[in-house]
């Protein structure tokens, strides 16, 4: 079973997920991009059980401002290093904490708020895939 281990900026919060990522993609959304202070963010999902906490779980702080993502960071140095999606069962382990992960994007979600256009011929959804609770409309390139 693969392993990939990540940190915070500052190394202090250490933690691994094992497995497969469950999807990989772009996020446009106004909260990803706020939180992640870039114009898109690169995630990759996973089955929250295969997150494991290895160092600095004390300095793990908590903001949520809706139920569906709790995101997490770093108390130390401020870094930003995964969100929580309770109601998915899903972590978000932000893609540039994990060296060794082959980035391999699926799709981008949330297209719709996009101040980024990226052509890359993935599929542009407008918000979530149906399976998630979304329309699972897709909008063009």
């Amino acid at each position: 079973m693969s392993k990939y281990q990540g940190s915070c900026f500052c190394g202090t919060v250490k933690f691994q997920v094992s497995g497969a990522p469950a999807a990989m993609g772009y996020c446009h959304c106004d909260s990803c991009r706020r939180w992640s202070a870039g114009p898109v963010n690169a995630f990759s999902l996973w089955p929250a059980d295969t997150l494991e906490i290895l160092a600095g779980e004390d300095q793990v702080g908590e903001f949520h401002l809706t139920e569906k993502s709790y995101r997490k960071w770093c108390r130390q140095c401020g870094g930003h290093v995964f969100t929580d999606h309770p109601g998915f069962g899903l972590v978000d382990v932000y893609v540039a904490n994990l060296p060794q992960l082959k980035f391999e994007p699926a799709l981008h979600v949330h297209y719709q708020e996009s101040v980024l256009p990226i052509r890359d011929g993935l599929p542009k959804m407008k918000d979530m895939p149906a399976e998630m609770g979304g329309s699972g409309e897709t909008l063009p390139e």
